[in-house]
């Protein structure tokens, strides 16, 4: 894989998710990330030990290892003068400052727009924020699960009208994720504004703006009409039979997106073994199919159920109609596409158990990026430390002080 951002130092003062995996993506393009941690816990996602729904096991921290994987650790204490004049040291090495700071934290260690940039005029400041960095709740602390998901609309578009229960986010570090992705974005049009005129921006991104930005089709027709969007109840998801989802005999779920459903129809008859229906008057063009689409739901239901998915698969493979599995983590993880793109990734960790991650989405000539493991707490410290051009009599000084880990 080509290494885009090899030669690109990223200064990181940030924890959990949404933020750190920004820079876990561009660790993967090839860009050098030091990442500062809290002196005597480290980022507070290393004491997380389960999400809510499942453990995280003692010797694989997937969470930890998703959003850090290729970076470099140093425990400093920013609350120091001396802490603080390492990171100043660093920040003027750097080419880029990322932080999930709140703005009042920012002020209050020094370490905000104005601060950095007093070390290195020509540093990319970059923030993640919960709402974005203006407004009445600029300066509150969020979640994925909250400004992502229920404030912008996300959670309401997922909830189905049949149930009162309201949908959580489908996976850990859903929206943080995507965010990231996004800041990792903004970043790589920072270098590149920089590089082709010489200035040094400032980037926000926020989960409240990503959320909307994911829901942005449907904003865009909510406001054009005036209504809230929800999603539709299950007996008006539509006219088109072959947009939706049919279970088979042994429990498996196929999903099928055929928009043109008039000319997809003739092969679906064939796949389920009734050619006849090709020319039934009902079903014999798309006007027709479309008003006659609940008769030509409950064939697709019955025909369906009445097979296991592995005799449906080979004959869905010769169709030209758009379908895809319904599948869960481990069946996509072993998808053949899946497998055959490197979309997920062997790593070992630091004790070197094995395990695997999800690759970066992008690719550069045409390989998947390998992730490199994510950092021991303060692994790399006194390498930093002595790269700065500290010499270890003063390396054990701060230690002993409690500035450095």
């Amino acid at each position: 894989m080509t290494a885009i951002l090899e030669g690109v130092r990223i200064l990181e003062v940030a924890e959990h998710t949404f933020v750190p995996a920004a820079s876990a993506l561009l660790s993967d393009w090839g860009a050098e990330v030091i990442k500062i941690e809290h002196v005597q816990r480290g980022d507070a996602m290393r004491g997380l030990a389960s999400t809510g729904v499942a453990v995280v096991p003692n010797d694989v921290h997937a969470l930890l290892e998703h959003s850090n994987r290729g970076k470099k650790s140093l425990g400093l204490d920013l609350k120091s003068a001396e802490g603080l004049d390492i990171l100043y040291k660093l920040a003027a090495t750097s080419d880029v400052f990322l932080t999930n700071k709140l703005p009042s934290v920012r002020s209050k260690l020094k370490v905000d727009v104005d601060d950095i940039r007093a070390h290195n005029p020509n540093i990319i400041y970059v923030r993640g924020t919960g709402q974005g960095e203006r407004g009445p709740d600029a300066d509150k602390g969020s979640y994925d699960s909250l400004a992502f998901w229920a404030r912008a609309g996300v959670a309401m578009g997922a909830k189905r009208p049949e149930y009162d229960l309201m949908p959580v986010p489908p996976a850990p570090g859903f929206g943080d994720s995507i965010g990231g992705m996004t800041i990792a974005g903004g970043i790589m049009g920072a270098l590149f504004h920089r590089e082709r005129t010489g200035e040094a921006t400032v980037v926000d991104v926020s989960l409240l703006g990503v959320g909307m930005w994911a829901m942005g089709q449907a904003f865009a027709l909510s406001l054009v009409l005036g209504i809230p969007w929800t999603a539709p109840p299950a007996d008006r998801m539509g006219s088109n039979p072959l947009t939706g989802t049919y279970a088979t005999k042994d429990g498996h779920t196929i999903a099928f997106t055929c928009l043109q459903a008039g000319k997809y129809w003739p092969g679906i008859c064939e796949v389920i073994g009734r050619p006849e229906l090709a020319t039934d008057p009902r079903f014999a063009d798309h006007a027709s199919l479309m008003a006659n689409n609940v008769d030509a739901t409950a064939i697709l239901t019955e025909a369906f159920l009445s097979a296991p998915l592995e005799e449906w698969r080979p004959r869905l493979e010769a169709w030209d109609g758009q379908w895809a599995m319904v599948q869960d983590t481990l069946a996509a993880a072993a998808d053949p596409q899946a497998v055959a793109n490197g979309y997920l990734q062997e790593c070992h960790t630091a004790g070197g158990a094995p395990f695997q991650l999800v690759a970066a989405p992008v690719q550069f000539d045409e390989e998947p990026a390998v992730p490199e493991r994510a950092p021991e707490f303060n692994e790399h410290g006194d390498a930093i430390l002595e790269s700065l051009g500290l010499d270890w009599d003063t390396v054990i000084d701060l230690k002993v002080r409690g500035v450095v880990a």
